[in-house]
């Protein structure tokens, strides 16, 4: 029994035989997975393979057709409280585009309940201070993700789920990203990180490898070596096609 309540006080997501279908497609089909407190869990693939299906519904944004969601001890279909202990960064833009680099801390501050000191703390964190006057709109790309990580940190969470934080970006936004992710790792946060390039997985402790509506846990280095094969067939198929 005491073994038992201790794997549920460590276990942050669980997700059982999950079923997903969108436009009467199978997305997800049958998808099981753990992950454990201050773990970084890689989700890895390609364009349409159900990645950013699945972070979502971790992420309680999207519902699913069946199966069992828990995120920091809540059933996602009934209870969203879990949101308050959670940051989120999309695929998509969603800061607000009207507004100012300020102001959308500020706004997502009193979203999120965070306080002016907060702001400050993740405004320094991703060396944002250049940046608070500019139009959302007007960032370059490595920027944008630097307020977008920083925003979705606003709220100290115990969790954070985020879908190709570091893809097409400049070089120095990657790396103080990265640093800062690996911070939030090392003070007892846990990560979910959705990504597509196979570089990525150096950072993860598993990779969660989505290929035709399931999803296989590996080693980081066993999703280099399954990715490495997969390129070195596709090459082999290319060059007999142009022999």
């Amino acid at each position: 029994m005491e073994q038992n309540e201790e794997m549920e006080e460590i276990r942050v997501i669980s997700v059982n035989n999950l079923v997903q279908v969108i436009s009467r497609q199978v997305v997800l089909d049958n998808v099981n997975l753990e992950v454990a407190k201050n773990e970084c869990l890689g989700i890895y693939g390609n364009r349409g393979s159900g990645k950013t299906s699945l972070l979502h519904i971790m992420a309680g944004i999207d519902r699913f057709k069946s199966g069992r969601v828990e995120v920091l001890g809540c059933n996602v279909r009934k209870d969203q409280s879990f949101k308050k202990h959670t940051g989120l960064l999309t695929q998509k833009r969603s800061l607000f585009r009207d507004l100012r680099t300020a102001e959308n801390f500020e706004l997502i501050a009193a979203l999120k309940n965070a306080s002016r000191q907060d702001i400050e703390r993740v405004v320094d964190d991703f060396e944002l201070k250049p940046y608070l006057k500019e139009p959302i709109i007007m960032l370059e790309g490595g920027i944008y993700q630097r307020v977008s990580l920083a925003c979705a940190m606003l709220n100290s969470p115990q969790l954070l789920i985020l879908d190709e934080v570091i893809k097409d970006i400049d070089l120095y936004s990657r790396h103080l990203i990265v640093n800062r992710l690996k911070t939030f790792n090392s003070q007892g946060g846990t990560l979910v990180c959705g990504f597509s390039n196979i570089e990525f997985c150096e950072y993860m402790d598993r990779v969660g490898w989505l290929e035709n509506r399931q999803l296989s846990i590996l080693t980081a280095e066993e999703a280099r070596d399954k990715y490495n094969q997969l390129d070195r067939s596709m090459a082999d198929r290319l060059g007999n096609t142009y022999a």
